[in-house]
């Protein structure tokens, strides 16, 4: 083999695993012949509240179609940048790896990352907004496993009690959070959180800014400050400021705190994952029946674009395995234990007709995340740079400048833009 293993890796019990596959780039054949090593895959710990069972089914029937074992450790988010980074200076990475939609663009930049373009005949078998973030170019470095959306989660008991209809546009959104801001006096109508970016990103988008885009020169510009990305940051930061249908302790709120201010009766509707209601209704069964769900309105109408996170399964370059770990990314990402996978964690499929079905679904906590998702999705740009932005936290300063009065929307905005700007281009 191409590199050294070091055998600290957690084995699935119940998988039965022995078998050699019949032909892989390691040279294993059936019967007598060579055995090939096991395929040893790194997932990160927690999405799956029973991971182990998952992959026991996942492995055993991999092992029974193709005759190879299959290693799986878990691994913490929080230690799987540095573990992946030491695991490639050591050389003794893994044959697959799960890695975060901003890791790709870094570790593809190394070198480390197997293109798996020749293997995908075609890429719109998989939801866009997804596998964009695992394209460098012409190559794909990461495929879509699971995905994540933000839409706007709501009281449905509580519109129908004050007469009020989904929102259609920004206008409608400002008069149904004001409407019931006034009708529920003890309670949140709309929280605009401060420590939450990609509850921020939308705006930006949906006023007609971007992040950042990269010039035919290689270099890259921010248009937050632009006309139509300051619209945007006023819409959102003038329900607070402005219409006060916010609280100001949610300038220090992250996603947690929004999602359990949901949870504890304490807002009436917010900018939450796709994961959220199942999560509310875990810790609070009395809202069964009382959640809806929405698209985040369009600011003329129609939607207005959403953070697509999640997960992508890359393999490995120079292993020896790329092939039969093209065919375990594959096997994951298919239809049976994609599905499987989002119906155990609540995230979507990365595969377009699977986020499709879901859009029909008549679930109405799950069907306007998957138009949300398969409609208006985006991610962050593609480039290493990027998590050095998000390590910054530069779009939660501009937010909670302007949220603190600390800042103006176009100071805050040119600011972040020029920090953006900064970074990017390693100034």
């Amino acid at each position: 083999m191409a590199r050294r293993r070091t055998h600290t890796h957690v084995h699935l019990p119940t998988a039965a695993l022995a078998l050699a596959l019949t032909a892989t780039a390691c040279g294993a054949v059936a019967g007598d012949g060579p055995v090939a090593d096991p395929l040893v895959v790194w997932i990160m710990e927690g999405t799956n509240p029973d991971e182990t069972a998952y992959f026991d089914a996942a492995n055993s029937a991999f092992t029974e179609r193709t005759g190879v074992e299959v290693e799986v450790e878990f691994v913490p988010w929080s230690d799987a940048q540095n573990k992946i980074s030491t695991a490639i200076a050591g050389d003794t990475v893994p044959d697959v790896v799960e890695l975060g939609t901003t890791f790709i663009p870094e570790f593809a930049d190394s070198g480390a990352l197997y293109d798996l373009s020749t293997h995908i005949d075609d890429p719109y078998l998989y939801t866009q907004s997804m596998l964009r973030m695992g394209q460098i170019d012409d190559r794909i470095y990461g495929v879509p496993w699971y995905a994540a959306i933000r839409s706007i989660v709501y009281r449905s008991d509580l519109f129908e009690e004050h007469g009020q209809e989904v929102p259609q546009d920004w206008a409608e959104l400002r008069e149904t959070a004001v409407a019931l801001s006034e009708a529920e006096e003890d309670m949140t109508a709309f929280p605009v959180p401060g420590d939450a970016q990609y509850s921020v990103m939308p705006w930006i988008w949906g006023g007609g800014g971007e992040l950042a885009a990269q010039r035919p020169d290689g270099t890259w510009v921010s248009d937050i400050d632009s006309e139509g990305g300051r619209a945007g940051m006023s819409f959102f930061t003038g329900l607070a400021l402005e219409d006060g249908v916010s609280t100001t302790g949610a300038v220090n709120w992250n996603e947690i705190d929004v999602m359990e201010a949901l949870a504890e009766e304490r807002a009436v509707m917010a900018i939450s994952g796709s994961a959220t209601p199942k999560a509310i209704l875990e810790s609070n069964p009395d809202l069964e029946g009382r959640l809806g769900a929405f698209p985040i309105p369009g600011r003329e109408g129609g939607y207005t674009d959403s953070f697509a996170g999640g997960s992508l399964l890359s393999v490995f370059a120079g292993t020896g395995q790329e092939e039969t770990a093209w065919e375990y990314v594959a096997h994951l990402t298919g239809d049976e234990f994609s599905i499987r996978w989002s119906e155990e964690t609540g995230f979507f499929p990365g595969r377009a007709a699977a986020v499709r079905t879901f859009a029909e679904s008549e679930n109405p906590l799950v069907r306007p995340f998957a138009v949300q998702l398969e409609a208006a999705s985006r991610g962050t740009p593609v480039t290493p740079a990027w998590g050095r932005v998000e390590a910054a936290k530069v779009i939660v300063a501009m937010q909670q400048d302007v949220l603190n009065g600390d800042a103006t929307v176009e100071e805050a905005t040119e600011h972040a833009a020029d920090e953006v700007e900064r970074i990017l281009n390693g100034d």
